[in-house]
């Protein structure tokens, strides 16, 4: 299992100060700030409606909604905890569409993440079935604008070389129905791979849902839709609470 450059350099810096512990060059984000991005004084907050990474933790699916075999991976959660973070710049270079192959996939839009996240991912023993899944908080309409570069990287990573076996990667995306405000999956397939990988993206309100499966003989769809509604069901209870 890969694990995204977030992921990695959250770890790194677990030894600074606690302060410091959501800020790295390279990592998903910027430094955290809960003043900085509601402005001057007197601004409107723009994270007052949003969940802390505190709370996007408890929403993520428990283990009881993963495949049977799959436990937890321990260097494989973090989240950005009750502080919010500054918004992060999107790139304008191409796609990286090789982020797709890992958690933490968001990222091939061109930005790091949100201004807070939470993350986990489950695999079997032999690190041959993973599922992933993470929520980011978006100020504004950025979930929106989120959601609309994936489809633009599903458009420009129809086909692209992989980073493990150097093998073609085809992308086949498609709107999904069934999932909160609007939902988008892609899937992916290589004659060098022994199973595909499904990817959803899921919005609800200033939210965004991402889940990644090898799991099962269907690409990982079935198991990437069961824990996508699971989340999308839990986050709706934590924002009503």
């Amino acid at each position: 299992m890969r694990h995204s450059s977030r992921v990695a350099t959250l770890l790194t810096v677990a030894a600074l100060p606690l302060a410091l512990t959501a800020c790295s060059s390279g990592s998903s984000h910027a430094s955290a700030s809960s003043t900085a991005s509601a402005g001057p004084a007197g601004a409107k907050d723009l994270n007052a409606s949003l969940a802390t990474g505190t709370q996007l933790k408890r929403a993520l699916a428990p283990a009881s909604a993963f495949p049977t075999g799959l436990t937890a991976e321990a260097d494989g959660a973090s989240d950005s905890g009750s502080e919010f973070l500054s918004p992060s710049g999107k790139s304008t270079a191409k796609p990286d569409c090789t982020r797709l192959e890992g958690t933490a996939w968001i990222q091939a839009t061109g930005l790091k993440g949100g201004v807070s996240f939470a993350q986990n991912d489950y695999a079997n023993q032999g690190k041959t079935e993973e599922v992933a899944q993470e929520i980011d908080e978006f100020q504004g309409t950025t979930a929106a604008t989120v959601m609309k570069d994936l489809r633009t990287v599903a458009a420009e990573c129809a086909t692209f070389t992989d980073t493990d076996a150097h093998a073609t990667v085809k992308l086949t995306g498609r709107s999904t129905s069934g999932f909160a405000d609007e939902a988008y999956t892609m899937t992916l397939t290589s004659g060098a791979w022994e199973s595909g990988t499904t990817l959803i993206a899921a919005r609800s309100g200033n939210s965004v849902v991402t889940v990644l499966s090898t799991a099962g003989t269907d690409n990982g769809a079935a198991a990437a839709q069961k824990v996508t509604t699971r989340i999308l069901s839990s986050l709706k209870d934590t924002k009503t609470a």
